[in-house]
């Protein structure tokens, strides 16, 4: 997780529980995110802004090293805990990861955090810059029509929204057009592999079923992308 307020350190262990059972992470962003991923057996994945290793988890369960990092120390105590073959850090997304050398990775992942950051290009560019030439970065954040959807304004400007949701969790996100990500992706030497606009699992339904309905009919939540590094 990456933002400008310290309420994960606050709110881990809530935040943890919500998200491992919810509709939203456990039927939708993560089902996408390992779909792309693909097979991560012997492979060295960096979790980027790993939160409390809901990610990470999953991927040590499926034959990966992993590697990830979170600007909240809690978070990453609770990482910490998880079984297998894990290495968690403390920092900051917005702040280069000169703990990595170049190509040091085969696969990167970073879930729901990209909008939290300020300089999106530099961060990607370093995620870029870890990458073996052979990798790819799986990406996935709020789809653009949603938050567009939900705020109102102009689809095409590119602003902050500062937004309180249940629990009392505040975030401070950017809110931008499905073509400002995609030149900030450019822009930091990724090619789009894949872009998936993805549906929740069946399994979901039972969850929350008229959330299942309004994300398998309408683009509300995220969008999911496989990038290559440009050669």
């Amino acid at each position: 997780m990456v933002g400008k307020f310290p309420q994960y350190d606050r709110f881990a262990y809530e935040f943890h529980h919500y998200a491992e059972g919810s509709l939203y992470n456990a039927y939708y962003d993560r089902p996408a995110s390992f779909g792309l991923l693909g097979d991560v057996r012997g492979k060295r994945v960096l979790d980027a802004a790993c939160g409390s290793g809901l990610y990470a988890s999953e991927l040590i369960r499926r034959g990966a090293t992993v590697i990830g990092f979170d600007q909240s120390p809690r978070m990453v105590e609770m990482c910490w805990e998880l079984p297998g073959a894990g290495e968690f850090r403390v920092h900051d997304m917005n702040v280069p990861i000169r703990w990595l050398p170049d190509a040091s990775i085969d696969l990167v992942l970073c879930a729901l955090a990209i909008e939290y950051v300020d300089d999106r290009v530099a961060a990607l560019r370093e995620l870029r810059r870890v990458l073996r030439p052979d990798g790819a970065l799986v990406l996935s954040r709020a789809h653009p029509t949603g938050d567009w959807l939900r705020h109102g304004g102009n689809y095409h400007d590119t602003r902050v929204i500062n937004e309180k949701f249940i629990g009392g969790w505040q975030q401070r996100y950017w809110q931008m057009p499905l073509e400002v990500t995609c030149e900030e992706i450019a822009a930091a030497g990724f090619l789009i592999e894949r872009l998936l606009e993805p549906r929740p699992v069946p399994e979901g339904a039972a969850i929350d079923p008229e959330g299942y309905e309004r994300l398998s009919s309408a683009p509300l939540g995220i969008i999911t992308f496989r990038l290559r590094p440009a050669h």
